[in-house]
């Protein structure tokens, strides 16, 4: 059974309250591969709790001087190379076709 904290159930508005960063910010980190949302099938972003911790933690790091790219390649290096694959796989999946969990 999985965390509330692992959820996909808070807007893009909800989490830029949240997290004081712009929306726009947020689609950017996505685009940059730091954050994975999942998609309802109007197309809606949904983030979970841990989603807000991760946000948090990639803002303080930009404003440390670091690169998206550099971020990253740390996530990549935490991750195992499977469960990265998994979860891009898993967002343009939710992207291209609207699939939820």
């Amino acid at each position: 059974m999985s965390s509330y904290k692992d959820k996909k159930v808070i807007t893009i508005g909800i989490i830029s309250e949240l997290t004081g960063l712009s929306e726009r910010k947020i689609r950017y980190y996505e685009e940059r591969k730091l954050i994975f949302p999942e998609r309802t099938k109007g197309g809606t972003r949904k983030y979970s709790f841990d989603d807000v911790e991760r946000l948090v933690d990639i803002a303080n790091k930009m404003e440390d001087g670091m690169q998206t790219f550099d971020i990253r390649r740390m996530e990549q290096k935490k991750l195992s190379k499977k469960e990265l694959r998994e979860r891009m796989l898993r967002g343009q999946l939710n992207a291209a076709f609207n699939m939820r969990k």
